[in-house]
């Protein structure tokens, strides 16, 4: 068959910063390459062309959402990954070099340990021709994913098969399309600004990593660019070992009267608003948690919720619930108790009480400490002088390290919002958030920002 452009389909996460890839197979049938468990809008494109998903293919098993493989195989689709992996459902389990035939192109697996041990590479063969290759978390666009997922003691040693990874592959043709799995956004260390999709020879000749003169100096580059990573990848690699579980039908959270969300919440159960921050800032319910919804929500609420305690949402009008419910699921939290039906308006008429938090702008911060929340990489970039800096990652057990009557600062306020919350649940008064960032306050009061190295 012939192969065009618009036969591969990105579906792209812009909250996790992953592109899984459709494929139009040209009769009817598809391969979904990376599919996480939110398979909304595969379905979509699938069903606008008519297509039927053959072949799930999984390039190792992941640490930022569950897969779609098994839920796509409920559908009737062949389910594609490593033998290495040891997956504990059917699937063809392929080791290196194994092709799969897709009905006129071919699917050959590349094994390129690095990111994860078992990671494989698919080289989307037409004939003899290299189309492209499905890199997942090998080679990603300006620099090579993570290796440190597996524990900071195996980091080094999956750096040298990263390393050895990046080079079987650039021995590709140089017009060999690259698709990878991890882009910009990626806690998977994606770097920011960079495109999606790349070819092999642009790769020799922009990035940095590849470019490496030996495996120590790409060693000591990838691992020295390694920063935080959400508390919920150490969990989720496991749970795709094993199998998620099938969804039958598309999950949703349950109406709760305020009577039932006070019996919740004395049992122990979470509270997240996902409301807008300024419409937290105005009124919210003691105790709760503020994680706007937004692309970013399923990672904030992956890294500072528990994933064993039911989780109560208070929405505000006109907000998606099944967004909330479907971010999520996708990694793997599924004790949703339900959400506050009637919103913050039902809990004060039901004389519930109400605690505020002050937003402030850049000129109004004067004389306060500051709390900057943001990731090292920002902080070190740029922040008010005499800042002092807890990623929010790290809040939750270090809220007795934060200044008191802080205002909290990060890029825009929203991620400060969340921090303030959670300083609030834990006793500290009088707290304020910076509407805005550091480049704010530093056009507001004519000062530069401090950098550290």
């Amino acid at each position: 068959m012939g192969f065009a452009d618009d036969h591969l389909i990105p579906l792209i996460d812009e909250g996790l910063g992953n592109s899984a890839y459709l494929v139009d197979l040209g009769d009817g049938r598809a391969l979904a390459v990376d599919a996480s468990r939110d398979l909304r809008a595969l379905r979509t494109v699938a069903e606008r062309r008519g297509l039927t998903v053959a072949f799930a293919a999984d390039t190792h098993l992941h640490a930022d959402f569950l897969t779609g493989a098994l839920q796509l195989a409920a559908d009737g689709a062949a389910v594609l990954a490593s033998v290495a992996g040891r997956r504990a459902f059917p699937h063809s389990a392929l080791a290196d070099g194994d092709e799969t035939d897709l009905g006129g192109l071919t699917l050959r697996a590349l094994a390129t340990p690095g990111h994860t041990d078992e990671h494989l590479s698919y080289l989307l063969l037409d004939g003899s021709r290299e189309l492209g290759v499905f890199t997942g978390g090998s080679l990603i666009v300006g620099s090579a994913a993570r290796t440190d997922l597996l524990g900071a003691d195996r980091a080094e040693e999956l750096a040298r098969a990263q390393y050895r990874s990046l080079k079987r592959l650039a021995e590709l043709p140089d017009t060999t399309a690259v698709w990878p799995t991890h882009g910009e956004g990626s806690f998977c260390s994606a770097p920011p600004g960079a495109e999606r999709t790349t070819t092999i020879g642009a790769q020799k000749r922009a990035n940095a990593l590849l470019a490496a003169p030996d495996e120590a100096t790409f060693v000591r580059q990838l691992i020295g660019s390694l920063g935080s990573y959400p508390a919920y990848f150490d969990r989720l690699s496991e749970i795709n070992r094993r199998g998620p579980g099938v969804l039958a039908t598309a999950p949703a959270l349950a109406p709760l009267t305020v009577a039932e969300v006070r019996t919740l919440l004395g049992q122990g159960a979470q509270l997240v608003d996902v409301r807008p921050m300024v419409d937290f800032a105005g009124g919210h319910i003691p105790g709760a948690v503020s994680i706007p919804l937004r692309d970013q929500f399923a990672t904030w609420l992956g890294w500072l919720l528990p994933d064993d305690s039911p989780i109560v949402f208070l929405a505000g009008p006109g907000q998606d619930l099944a967004e909330v419910t479907w971010q999520a699921v996708k990694i793997g939290y599924e004790r949703l108790a339900g959400h506050l039906n009637g919103g913050m308006a039902a809990w004060i008429s039901g004389g519930g009480p109400q605690q505020t938090i002050e937003l402030l702008t850049a000129d109004r911060i004067a004389g306060r400490p500051v709390l900057d929340i943001r990731q090292t990489a920002e902080h070190t970039a740029g922040h008010i002088a005499g800042a002092v800096h807890i990623e929010l990652g790290d809040l939750p057990l270090r809220t007795a390290d934060a200044p008191h009557d802080a205002v909290v600062a990060c890029g825009h306020g929203e991620r400060a919002m969340t921090a303030a919350s959670l300083l609030q649940r834990a006793g500290h008064q009088d707290l304020a958030v910076l509407d805005g960032g550091p480049n704010d306050w530093s056009k507001a009061t004519g000062s530069p920002l401090e950098k550290t190295a």
